[in-house]
C-alpha cells in the first residue's frame, strides 16, 4: 500500500462534508426533477417529472396551473441551481481525487451504488460491505491498497431484518430498482430450491450484487428484508462489522455517499471470516487476511484507539468471539509478521 498526499487526504475529506451536506438537502425533498406544463382541452396543468433509481421516468400530476403552483415551480427552479451547482462541485472533487490517485469504484459498480443510495437503502441501514468497503476504508484512511487485494464486481450490502429508525415511507424494491437499471440483472437462485434469492447477477459479466444479514438464530439461512423487498443470506459474525458503521464515498465519474464498518470493525470481521471460509474458498480467505493485514497496519500506527475499541466489543461478546480473533491472527502472520506479532498479546484469551 502507498500513502496519498496530504492534499489528496484534504480533497477526500471536503468530498465527504459535500456528500453530507447534499444528500441532507435531497432528503428534504429536492428531488431531481422539472416541472411540466400540458395543455389539455384549452387548460393547463402542472405535472412534476423525475427519473427514479435505475432511471425510470415518471410524471406526477400536481393539478391545473395557477399563481400558486406557479411559485411553487419557481421557487423550486431557483434551489435546483443550487443543487447542479453542488453536482459540479462534486464532480470536480471527483476529478481531483481521481488524479491525486484515490482509489475508484468501477463504473459499472458504480451505476449499482448509486441507484441504491439515491433509493434511500443507505439510510435505512444498508452497510456496504465486501471489497468495495474495502476501497473506500482505503480512502478513509488515505491510503492506496495494493492490487492483490481487490479486484472483484461484488457489490455486497449488508442489513438487519430489524429497523430501528424511523422512516417516513421506508419500503423500497431492490429487486425491482436493479431491473430498471437495465444492465441485465437476474436473481441466483439458492442451493436450496425452496430458499429466496438473496443474489442477482449480470448474465456474462462479474457484476453481482448480494444482500447478507447477521445470523440471529441457529440454523437460520436466509431472512426477509421486508423494507426492500427482498430477502438476504444469514452469516455470522456479520453483526460486528455492522455496528457502527460510517459515512464514506464511492468515487467515479461522480461520488456517492455510503455506510461502511468501522475500519478496526471491518479488519476484525474479515480475520473472522477468513477462519470460517471452507478449504475450497483459500483464494477469498487469503484475500480476507491481506485485507485485514493492511487495515490493521494502518490503525496501528495511526489509530490504536480505534484497535482498541473493537477489541472490547469483541471481548464483552464472549471467548469464541476472540479465539476465532487470535486464531486469524496466526493465519495472517505469512502476510504480516509484524501486524501479527503486535496484535497477540493484546487480546484476552
Amino acid at each position: 500500500m502507498e500513502r496519498l498526499p496530504l492534499e489528496v487526504q484534504t480533497l477526500h475529506a471536503e468530498l465527504l462534508e459535500r456528500l453530507a451536506a447534499y444528500e441532507a438537502q435531497r432528503a428534504i425533498g429536492h428531488v431531481a426533477g422539472t416541472f411540466v406544463r400540458k395543455t389539455i382541452k384549452g387548460q393547463e396543468y402542472y405535472y412534476f417529472q423525475h427519473l427514479e433509481p435505475g432511471g425510470l421516468k415518471r410524471q406526477i400530476y400536481l393539478g391545473r396551473r395557477d399563481g400558486a403552483l406557479d411559485a411553487v415551480a419557481r421557487r423550486y427552479g431557483e434551489s435546483r441551481r443550487d443543487t447542479v451547482t453542488d453536482e459540479a462541485s462534486i464532480q470536480r472533487l471527483c476529478a481531483l481525487l481521481r488524479a491525486g490517485g484515490a482509489m475508484t469504484t468501477d463504473a459499472p459498480s458504480a451505476r449499482v451504488l448509486h441507484a441504491l443510495a439515491d433509493a434511500g437503502v443507505f439510510l435505512l441501514g444498508g452497510v456496504l460491505v465486501g471489497t468495495h468497503a474495502y476501497v473506500a476504508i482505503g480512502n478513509l484512511l488515505g491510503v492506496r491498497w495494493s492490487g492483490a487485494a481487490l479486484g472483484t464486481q461484488d457489490v455486497d450490502v449488508a442489513a438487519s431484518c430489524e429497523l430501528t429508525v424511523a422512516m417516513p415511507n421506508p419500503d423500497i424494491d431492490i429487486p425491482s430498482l436493479l431491473e430498471s437499471l437495465e444492465m441485465g440483472f437476474l436473481p441466483v437462485p439458492g442451493l436450496d430450491p425452496n430458499s429466496p434469492t438473496t443474489s442477482f447477477k449480470v448474465r456474462g459479466r462479474g457484476l453481482r450484487v448480494d444482500l447478507v444479514t447477521p445470523v440471529r438464530r441457529h440454523g437460520q439461512r436466509t431472512t426477509p428484508l421486508r423494507r426492500f423487498s427482498a430477502a438476504a443470506q444469514a452469516f455470522p459474525f456479520l453483526d460486528l462489522a455492522m455496528e457502527a458503521a460510517v459515512r464514506a464515498a464511492a468515487i467515479n465519474g461522480g461520488g456517492t455517499s455510503v455506510s461502511v464498518p468501522d475500519p478496526a470493525r471491518f479488519a476484525f470481521h474479515k480475520l473472522i471470516l477468513a477462519g470460517e471460509r471452507p478449504p475450497t474458498m483459500h483464494t477469498k480467505r487469503d484475500k480476507d487476511l491481506l485485507q485485514a493485514a493492511q487495515v490493521l497496519e494502518v490503525l496501528l500506527d495511526e489509530r490504536p484507539g480505534d484497535i482498541a475499541l473493537a477489541l472490547e466489543a469483541i471481548e464483552e461478546r464472549g471467548r469464541g468471539w476472540t479465539r476465532r480473533v487470535v486464531a486469524g491472527l496466526s493465519a495472517m502472520r505469512s502476510f504480516a509478521p509484524e501486524v501479527s506479532d503486535r496484535l497477540t498479546p493484546s487480546i484476552s484469551r
